[in-house]
């Protein structure tokens, strides 16, 4: 049974070896099964849907085999295999095994074929992840972190390529606002949860778990971002009302990511924007001159002695 082979793995299993051995055992049993739910998958519906199912099966099962390669530092042949259960099941994009793609892709350091793994799947038509959006701003950070300089930058202006960046950047910010101070370390990482939660605190969370080490080898990458990601929230001042290239970002994720990171781990939320100091000064006057005026309408007398005594 390919789906007890797969619990085995995922709760008896204490070392990725072990882990990897069972699931290696799952894979001969769900293609024996697979194999036969394609021979007679059009007898019936019934038989269709068992072939759904072990279909989903033996994808699963491959794709958690590809990671245990990654884990055990065999990156090109889990590069390999990911590739080879793309090609052969390619409508199961649902899985996210492109995302998985990309992490080794970027820990081979193979830039160019990041890239092409981008240009087919940061479409659109399909649904984003941090994944994706941080990964496409660092390739552009890439290309202009290493001779960048705010100060410089103020004083010539921003070449195409940065400008390009910078939108990269305000990008993946607009659609995980939380992902920054992860990357640059101002907030303490978790492990990450077994579930996350798109554009939560939870997707940030693993996101920069597993992708820190590839900001961390680009030079000048992190200061890239440190100096621009700020600027998302200026150009959006309502963003849970009306987004600029996405959604308006979904106010309930923070008790969905309450739910799945630990107890001990501070949530982050949406940075709200705060307004400077001199608008809730000048606020605050006018309400006070305002105040004064209704008092001197109401009781003109009363107030004429109170400013004699003042």
């Amino acid at each position: 049974c390919a789906t007890a082979y797969v619990l085995l793995a995922e709760e008896e299993a204490t070392t990725i070896v072990d882990a990897e051995k069972y699931f290696k055992q799952a894979l001969k049993a769900g293609e024996m099964i697979y194999r036969k739910s394609q021979n007679c998958h059009s007898q019936s519906p019934q038989h269709e849907a068992q072939l759904r199912r072990d279909t989903n099966v033996l994808v699963y099962v491959k794709r958690r085999l590809a990671m245990c390669a990654r884990k055990l530092g065999r990156i090109r042949e889990a590069v390999k295999m990911m590739r080879d259960l793309m090609k052969e099941f390619p409508l199961l994009s649902m899985l996210n095994i492109h995302e998985n793609l990309l992490e080794a892709l970027l820990e081979l350091q193979a830039y160019a074929d990041v890239q092409a793994v981008l240009a087919k799947y940061d479409d659109i038509s399909l649904p984003k992840s941090a994944a994706i959006c941080y990964t496409a701003a660092l390739l552009k950070a890439r290309a202009v972190s290493e001779r960048f300089s705010p100060e410089t930058a103020s004083k010539r202006g921003l070449s195409t390529a940065e400008i390009n960046a910078v939108e990269a950047i305000h990008r993946a910010v607009e659609f995980n606002p939380h992902v920054p101070k992860y990357l640059l370390e101002m907030k303490s990482l978790v492990l990450p949860p077994e579930h996350i939660l798109k554009r939560g605190d939870s997707e940030a969370v693993a996101y920069a778990f597993f992708h820190l080490q590839h900001w961390k080898r680009i030079e000048g990458a992190l200061n890239l971002l440190h100096c621009t990601w700020e600027g998302t929230f200026r150009m959006i001042p309502y963003p849970l009302e009306k987004g600029h290239l996405f959604y308006p970002y979904p106010s309930c994720t923070e008790t969905a990511d309450r739910e799945l990171l630990p107890t001990f781990h501070e949530v982050s939320v949406y940075p709200q924007k705060e307004l400077p100091f001199f608008i809730h000064f000048t606020a605050g006057l006018c309400s006070f001159s305002a105040m004064l005026a209704l008092l001197t309408h109401q009781f003109p007398e009363l107030m004429v002695i109170f400013a004699k005594a003042v």
